[in-house]
């Protein structure tokens, strides 16, 4: 590709830019890109410039770039969260020998066979979860929803049923992700030890405590690991590389530890903002409600719901779970008729994709039947990313969310506080893997 069009300038006093994309990620990247038009740079502390795009086009030529060209950026702000054997921070030959391991497990057949479980998982947060649903109670949206997709992700991953062990789990993963703080995101030279008292001492600490768990069940599981076994970890356990050779048991800790993180925070937090929209849009919530009256309630017969689909989607539209994809290239390439050099990175800022102009009209109104009406290219729409990077459990996650927010709608009236009601919306703010209301958004339940 020719390159013509000069550099966009790269932002001076880019710690102030970085409190603004923090502060307010979705305004600050619409301001970028009207002051510098497309593409434009923002920079971000320890990381160096990323120059991104918003635009359909620009979309397509970051997911069609040559796959042998791009690796994930480093140093990576989850790194940490997830481990250097992530399928998420893997390229080349490694990240195409892993994705083909873990595949397997996110194919129809075994998906589906998830949906009792997560049908059962949500009820039991209504019916029998530490603050029953009950008429007159207010709901924590954000901690019942992780509630509900932690369970999930233990069941589907490893077969955790008892009780006891569950509790294990979700006490170690809910230390670990609250100990991740926005700084240490953020900023990676807090990433030191103080004497035991850091943050950061507190961080490894949580690591540790959850690395434990998943290594005793790596353990315990392998001696008894079939390739029939319905959880992921026993599939893993029971697969091989094509030159017969098995991850190992660090290998499977970082992407086990993986699956639980992005597993359970993503669609966690797109339920929150789905059941945040239905209740401040009277109308789609009436043509959503009128739908699951109609005969058929089995878990795939839900998810196959058109109207359902279609609030699934424009939720994940205004509000993608991950809302910057990246790409730092091995050799010079362009974005835009811009030049990347080695060893730079390239980026999508979803938000700006999901509201192009050119592709959908009024962006900023929550309007389902907008997927009901056309269907949109994978450089339009794109909450999961694209090209050989797109997300391995993205057919869990759509599968999940339409489930757990069909089976809430059946079984509860839920109404916002007027506060949110009718106030502005909440701002999405980095949580860990994910971005989210930057705090949680309760409801009352009314019926």
């Amino acid at each position: 590709m020719a390159i013509e069009t000069a550099a966009p300038a790269s932002p001076r006093l880019f710690p102030l830019h970085a409190l603004a994309a923090g502060l307010d990620f979705e305004r600050y990247f619409r301001w970028r890109r009207a002051r510098e038009g497309d593409p434009f740079y923002v920079r971000f502390p320890g990381f160096g410039a990323v120059l991104f795009t918003g635009t359909p086009a620009g979309a397509r030529e970051l997911f069609r770039a040559p796959a042998d060209l791009l690796e994930p950026p480093r140093p990576n702000p989850i790194e940490p969260l997830v481990g250097p054997a992530s399928l998420i921070l893997t390229s080349g030959v490694r990240h195409r020998r892993d994705r083909t391991l873990l595949a397997p497990a996110f194919h129809g057949a075994r998906i589906r066979a998830y949906g009792e479980l997560i049908r059962a998982a949500t009820l039991d947060e209504i019916e029998g979860g530490p603050g029953e649903w009950r008429p007159g109670t207010r709901i924590d949206s954000r901690a019942a929803a992780r509630s509900i997709t932690l369970r999930v992700i233990l069941e589907a991953v490893f077969g955790v049923r008892a009780r006891e062990r569950r509790a294990a789990y979700t006490a170690a993963i809910t230390e670990f992700l609250a100990a991740f703080s926005g700084p240490l995101l953020m900023v990676p030279a807090l990433r030191r030890g103080a004497f035991g008292r850091a943050p950061w001492d507190r961080f490894v600490a949580a690591r540790d405590r959850l690395d434990r768990l998943l290594q005793a069940d790596i353990a315990e599981r392998k001696s008894t690991a079939r390739q029939d076994d319905s959880d992921i970890l026993g599939l893993l356990l029971s697969t091989r590389y094509d030159d017969g050779s098995a991850p190992t048991d660090a290998e499977l800790g970082d992407q086990l530890r993986t699956l639980l993180v992005a597993g359970h925070e993503t669609t966690a937090t797109s339920l929150v903002w789905a059941l945040y929209h239905l209740h401040r849009t009277p109308e789609p919530l009436r043509s959503l409600r009128a739908e699951l009256r109609e005969p058929g309630d089995s878990p795939a017969d839900l998810a196959g719901l058109p109207y359902l689909d279609a609030v699934c989607q424009e939720t994940l539209r205004l509000h993608p779970p991950v809302p910057i994809v990246l790409r730092r290239v091995t050799e010079p390439i362009a974005l835009r008729g811009v030049r990347v050099a080695a060893g730079d990175t390239m980026g999508l800022a979803l938000p700006l994709l999901h509201s192009d102009p050119d592709t959908w009209d009024d962006a900023a109104r929550f309007r389902p039947e907008r997927f009901l009406d056309r269907r949109y290219g994978p450089f339009e729409f794109a909450p999961y990313g694209g090209g050989h990077r797109r997300c391995v459990g993205a057919s869990l996650a759509d599968y999940e969310l339409r489930i757990v927010l069909a089976t809430l709608l059946g079984r509860v009236r839920l109404a916002l506080p007027p506060r949110y009601a009718r106030g502005r919306t909440p701002l999405s703010v980095p949580h860990n893997i994910a971005t989210g209301p930057h705090r949680s958004i309760p409801f009352d339940v009314i019926g």
